[in-house]
């Protein structure tokens, strides 16, 4: 028996799907014009929990079903037949809400290369003038950075006596000091700074959503379970979504905008019959439109999470087992919004290379005060550090895909970590340095102790190897799975304007576009290609396509 579906009061010209990063600044500007009438369709809530704005919060909110869509990988060849918990922000906010708050833009010759694929308004000069725009920045105005946008930045509002020692390490092996990753080349060392205003985090919502709720012709709707699109053709004018038990349509005039991310935006195109035939066809889906790249070109950033014990200096881990440290903690951040309840989940960070073949830096290293075996689980009750490197342009692709026609079934996710040599290589390499990194004379006062991996795990390239399948995890920037493209491109899904190519009134925009990932965090490159793609939505609305 299909459900009765109940056409949802109101009339739109715009319908963007998903609250998160990008949604939230869609739906901002789309609706900055009274004339435009916007639906935003969440299927999270609202952040009405402490542990959203309370930035030490990610602690409790990532692995928690109130706070995280609670996804996993299928088990992966490339990490040894583990399966991974993949984070994904289950708020208004989206994953801006439960993330590590890094402001982080990439590298120049990331966005260059897009412009070098055909994709015309990609280039480094174009977005990086996007990226100041949005920016807010405790710097002010300066030849990098702004102060009238939303996008709020500030400095770190807290230090630790063994994340500087590190950073005096790095300097030590002949990595240089930088004061800020956000010029167009971030190699280096320094602490990131991070999407804050006085001590509380500053997401997506905060930023974007909230300051535009009060306008008569924008729309929320939360707990909105989005089913899949309607079209009458090729033109994509509804969409299906559920709350409870009651089915809702509601109809958009002009285009309906996808923000659900590299995950749910795939879904919402294969449930539609948006992507490969012989994939939709195997689940029983009526092929709409054909874009064989739809959940292919899955990339993200794998890191191998080092764990060193430490010596005669302070950690979080013996503070959070602490109810006296606890107190202070508390006490300090009620009085001072400053402290380790400020603290991003890594503070310290560093470009470099994994060997001298590199012509940019291509590994990242997050260093934290802390350690755990995963997210959700306690700290340790050891003093130690975590000091992890990512590979920030893996050449190992995956791919997302439905799990079923029925929406509450989760997604195959198959990021397919670690399947070339090219990404062995470089974690192997990446190992090498976090030890050459800990062994500088500068840390023998605080006697660093591998704990993960351990010496055990000799120097040899397939001990390091195996190694990195053991302890390597996701850093939570899937990206990719709907890819900006040429229509020569096999795999591209969407233009260069973000619109789906062979549909009329069906764009995609968010981090699932990206071509290729970029050279660091994805969160704010995510804001600045909500902000373009939300442009391209005004002038094409105007005729100036």
């Amino acid at each position: 028996m299909v459900d009765q579906v109940q056409l949802l009061d109101g009339d739109y010209d715009y319908i963007v799907a998903g609250a998160g990063s990008a949604g939230c600044v869609v739906a901002n500007r789309l609706s900055a014009d009274p004339k435009n009438r916007v639906l935003l369709l969440e299927a999270g809530g609202r952040d009405n929990w402490i542990w959203f704005h309370i930035p030490v919060g990610y602690l409790f909110a990532i692995g928690n079903p109130r706070s995280d869509w609670m996804f996993q990988t299928e088990p992966e060849p490339g990490l040894n037949g583990r399966s991974l918990n993949y984070p994904r922000g289950k708020v208004i906010g989206g994953s801006s809400a439960i993330n590590a708050m890094i402001s982080m833009r990439g590298q120049r010759q990331d966005y260059d290369q897009w412009r070098q694929m055909g994709l015309t308004g990609w280039s480094a000069d174009e977005v990086f003038s996007t990226f100041k725009r949005l920016d807010n920045h405790f710097l002010g105005e300066t030849e990098h950075h702004g102060s009238k946008g939303e996008w709020r930045v500030e400095e770190p509002r807290l230090r630790w006596d063994i994340l500087d020692a590190v950073r005096d390490a790095a300097e030590q092996m002949g990595i240089a000091r930088i004061p800020d990753f956000n010029t167009g080349d971030n190699e280096g060392v320094g602490y990131f700074h991070v999407n804050q205003k006085r001590g509380l985090r500053w997401s997506a919502a905060r930023g974007f959503l909230k300051p535009a709720l009060h306008r008569s012709n924008l729309r929320l709707e939360t707990h909105a379970s989005i089913d899949k699109l309607v079209f009458d053709g090729r033109r994509a004018s509804g969409i299906r979504f559920n709350r409870g038990a009651q089915v809702y349509e509601a109809r958009a005039k002009r285009e309906i905008i996808l923000c659900a991310g590299s995950i749910g935006s795939i879904e919402i195109l294969q449930r539609s019959g948006v992507g490969d035939p012989a994939f939709l066809q195997s689940l029983g889906i009526p092929v709409v439109l054909e874009r064989q790249g739809v959940g292919k070109n899955l990339q993200d950033h794998l890191q191998q999470r080092m764990i060193y014990k430490v010596s005669g200096v302070k950690t979080l881990n013996e503070t959070y087992h602490s109810l006296v440290g606890r107190a202070l903690m508390g006490a300090e951040y009620a009085l001072f919004q400053t402290g380790p309840l400020t603290m991003a989940p890594s503070q310290l960070g560093i470009f470099t290379r994994s060997d001298n073949l590199q012509e940019r830096a291509n590994i990242e290293f997050h260093v934290q005060p802390l350690s755990l075996d995963k997210f959700g689980d306690p700290l340790h009750r050891f003093r130690a550090i975590t000091v992890s490197a990512c590979n920030l342009r893996p050449t190992s692709r995956g791919v997302i895909h439905i799990r079923s026609t029925n929406f509450r079934d989760k997604p195959v996710i198959k990021p397919n970590y670690l399947s070339t040599d090219e990404d062995r290589r470089v974690a192997a390499n990446a190992i090498r340095v976090t030890r050459r990194l800990m062994g500088q004379p500068v840390l023998g006062k605080y006697r660093p102790e591998e704990y993960v991996p351990g010496t055990v795990v000799s120097n040899d390239t397939a001990d390091l190897a195996k190694a990195a399948g053991d302890i390597g995890t996701t850093i939570f920037h899937p990206v990719g799975t709907a890819k900006m493209g040429l229509p020569s491109d096999p795999l591209a899904v969407v233009d260069e304007r973000l619109r789906v190519h062979g549909a009329k009134g069906l764009r995609v925009v968010d981090a699932s576009v990206m071509p290729n990932i970029t050279s660091g965090n994805t969160n704010t490159p995510t804001i600045m290609i909500a902000e373009k793609g939300s442009n391209y939505i005004i002038e094409d609305s105007r005729g100036r396509a």
